[in-house]
């Protein structure tokens, strides 16, 4: 879980109970360590969050505080919706998924005005039939861009002609209708891009690799800057 979502879920856990909240609870619930916890409300309470209480003793939080919804214009509800039916019409299931649940999560929190909006769209992503053909496990790619494993793979270039590549994958970039992978080619001991539609028999590596510099996507971004400046 992302430290911005522990505190979230921290705050919501107080103020629906409006009673002293042991820390050990807490760690049990969000299964992490006391000191985590501790550390989470020193944070809360430095930010100007209202909880009172300290290690030892147990938390509760200001029963007079809200904890305010977001909020958004029409403009930006669109923007949400079309940016979620790209991601339907482009990506892979499991990311998918996790666009729709975002979108039910806002809706939740929206006035009935705004939640009407979003529900009636006039703005739509389709999938072409044009679009190229991946075989390979997108999902497991953008894992392995999170771990840090290796990745090994067919590369076939236009005239079709094979070569075997271990890569160390940095990230994912959509040139439309073309997703392409960013990363360290060991074979050409250089950045290189791969078109996902022409990899075939990727694995995933049990080797993970580590920030080194001049390899890193920072030093690619960095490197594209300066080819195109």
């Amino acid at each position: 879980m992302r430290r911005a979502d522990r505190l979230f879920r921290i705050v919501e856990y107080l103020k629906a109970r409006r009673t002293v909240v042991r820390a050990q609870d807490l760690a049990d619930l969000l299964e992490v360590s006391l000191r985590t916890i501790y550390r989470d409300m020193a944070d809360l309470m430095t930010s100007g969050t209202p909880i009172i209480g300290e290690a030892g003793t147990g938390y509760v939080l200001d029963k007079h505080y809200l904890v305010k919804p977001l909020m958004f214009d029409v403009e930006e509800l669109e923007a949400l919706a079309l940016g979620a039916q790209m991601v339907q019409s482009w990506s892979d299931p499991s990311l998918t998924k996790s666009a729709h649940t975002a979108l039910d999560k806002i809706h939740a929190t929206l006035p009935s005005d705004l939640s009407n909006s979003l529900l009636d769209e006039v703005l739509f992503s389709f999938s072409p039939q044009a679009r190229p053909i991946i075989k390979v496990d997108f999902t497991s790619i953008r894992r392995a861009i999170h771990t840090r494993h290796k990745v090994a793979f067919h590369y076939y270039n236009e005239k079709q002609e094979p070569t075997r590549r271990t890569v160390r994958p940095l990230a994912l970039a959509f040139f439309a209708p073309v997703w392409v992978l960013l990363g360290w080619c060991e074979k050409r001991n250089d950045f290189r891009n791969f078109r996902l539609d022409r990899i075939s028999d990727l694995i995933i590596m049990d080797v993970v690799f580590y920030q080194e510099n001049g390899k890193t996507l920072d030093d690619f971004k960095k490197q594209e800057s300066e080819r195109n400046a």
